[in-house]
């Protein structure tokens, strides 16, 4: 045992000793935190993606076209307003119904399906957003690897100290004694984490709630929101409340009222701005003493190497501020999407239908149709009509119009399908929902017409989907029905590659280099691929990591 205890607590010590592996590599220049100097922002991007592979590799990401364009329509509005415009942000949508939201290294900031159940307006859902952003602005993450190395090592040198002098005094107590000098370092170490933590919380609690206000979005949401997470824990804990020093990511009636006290405090420069539209009511708050200078980079500035009184109009353009409006459809899409089961969501929606007084909303009955059509057979059939329906109630609602078409093909009303898809093509030429959606109905439909239509839909996509797997499967498909094999080979690799699995990326690729015929250009860039992938194989392999699926005879 005093063995065992000895060797845990310096292979404990040594192992923390070296965790910055790459503080080394690249020296930055400090930015208000040494935490900048671990590592390089290729590097924490580059860790960043690799958690996002392994996340699809387990099954653990929601990609959806239309809930991701959603979503990063809304990140994408909150990190331009952020303390770090300039910064690269992936958000991305977690299958769990826990609520939880999370920031790691390169931007990346994932949601999980739960938090948006949850949420009752986007408000709410900005105002997690943008306190996840803030973890990002910050580096908290790098911050905390930083306090690991500066904090962690000197207590758990005192705790092998403390083991040795426990062992040493001999006698039954010395394992007792010696289990609790471990369970008094281990305690000290996790107290001084969680203090940090919600030091990092309450960093991010303040600057998010500004970013939320720069984005037209209601600052009070923060604080109801933390207030529906705290009823929703205590309900989790069996009604006990935990101690605040206990939680990682404290939600409390002192965190609370903060969050009350800062919205309170930046509603007294602003007023509320209401705005009516076809497709509903938006409100933003603004500060009328401070002009927008957001859209027009030289006003009220001058430029100093034009000729005097020169006066230049420029075409510029800023993001809209407030929210999208898709709220209610993005959080039913999502229900049926992360439902457990089907007989689950058929009781989850018969739930929701009794307990409200007027049925269920036309979002919900947008889930309902989501199900059906999901389902196939006659349910597939009810869903059209339904669909049919809430297209004639909210006309021009791209979450109902592409459903619908997805239904009219199914249910053998193609001519109408891709008649119904053209149309919004010319409406939303790049949207990458419409061609995803088209592309993917037509390679249901299948035959060399339906692959080329898909294919020069979406090539003008492909240069910005190199890191869309769902968008290097559809266009494998589509490929492979056109009957280009070498194309098709090669999405459907970087679609496994994306996907978590870089062995049999690799394999795909070296197998599309032994295809005949294979013109210069697609050679080249596949043993691109295959020299930028191997480091990677490589390193799993060495550490015994490797594909189930390959293992397989």
């Amino acid at each position: 045992m005093r063995t065992l205890l000895l060797a845990t607590a310096v292979t404990l010590a040594l192992g923390l000793t070296a965790l910055p592996s790459h503080a080394d590599d690249t020296k930055l220049p400090d930015i208000g935190s040494s935490a900048g100097e671990l590592l390089t922002p290729a590097r924490q991007a580059e860790y960043g993606g690799m958690m996002l592979r392994e996340l699809r590799n387990y099954g653990y990401l929601l990609d959806d076209p239309l809930v991701d364009d959603w979503l990063n329509t809304l990140g994408t509005r909150l990190g331009s307003n952020s303390a770090q415009p300039q910064q690269k942000y992936t958000f991305f949508m977690m299958k769990d119904r826990q609520i939880n939201a999370f920031a790691t290294l390169g931007g990346y900031i994932g949601m999980n399906a739960g938090l948006v159940l949850t949420a009752e307006r986007e408000d709410e859902v900005a105002a997690v957003l943008s306190h996840e952003i803030a973890h990002v602005t910050q580096q908290h993450v790098l911050r905390g690897v930083e306090r690991a190395q500066r904090d962690q090592i000197p207590i758990l040198l005192g705790m092998l100290a403390a083991v040795i002098a426990a062992q040493q005094a001999g006698g039954n107590s010395s394992g007792d004694a010696t289990m609790a000098a471990i369970s008094s370092g281990m305690g000290l170490m996790q107290q001084r984490q969680i203090n940090y933590t919600r030091s990092n919380e309450s960093e991010a609690d303040r600057l998010g709630i500004r970013t939320l206000s720069r984005s037209g979005y209601d600052v009070d949401a923060m604080a109801g929101f933390f207030e529906r997470m705290s009823a929703a824990m205590r309900g989790n804990e069996g009604g006990y409340t935990t101690p605040d020093f206990l939680r990682t990511h404290p939600v409390n009636t002192t965190r609370i009222s903060e969050a009350k006290a800062r919205a309170e405090q930046m509603k007294k420069d602003t007023v509320l701005l209401t705005t009516q539209t076809p497709t509903g009511t938006y409100q933003e708050r603004v500060n009328p003493s401070v002009p927008d200078t957001s859209t027009d980079p030289l006003a009220g500035k001058g430029n100093p190497l034009l000729p005097s009184g020169l006066q230049l109009s420029l075409p510029t353009t800023s993001l809209p501020r407030g929210a999208t409006g898709q709220f209610d459809w993005a959080r039913e899409r999502l229900r049926v999407l992360s439902a457990p089961t089907p007989s689950e969501l058929v009781r989850e929606y018969e739930g929701l239908k009794r307990s409200q007084k007027d049925g269920l909303t036309d979002p919900q009955r947008y889930g309902v149709a989501i199900a059906r059509l999901r389902a196939g057979g006659a349910a597939a059939r009810q869903a059209l009509q339904e669909l049919q329906q809430l297209d004639g109630e909210h006309p021009g609602n791209l979450w109902v119009e592409l459903a619908l078409g997805e239904a009219e093909s199914r249910n053998g009303q193609r001519a109408e399908a891709n008649q119904r898809f053209d149309t919004l093509l010319k409406r939303l030429p790049r949207s990458r929902p419409v061609a995803l959606t088209y592309a993917q109905v037509l390679n249901e439909q299948g035959g060399v017409e339906a692959g080329r239509r898909a294919q020069a839909m979406l090539r003008p996509l492909l240069s910005r989907s190199g890191d869309d797997p769902v968008f290097q499967s559809t266009f494998g498909r589509a490929s492979e029905l056109a009957g280009e094999s070498a194309r098709a080979s090669e999405s459907y690799a970087e679609a496994a590659y994306l996907n978590g699995r870089p062995e049999q990326a690799l394999i795909q690729f070296q197998a599309l280099l032994k295809q005949p015929g294979l013109d210069y250009v697609t050679r080249a860039r596949v043993d691109a691929r295959i020299e930028s992938i191997m480091p990677t194989v490589l390193e799993m392999r060495r550490l015994g990591v490797r594909d189930p699926d390959m293992s397989r005879d």
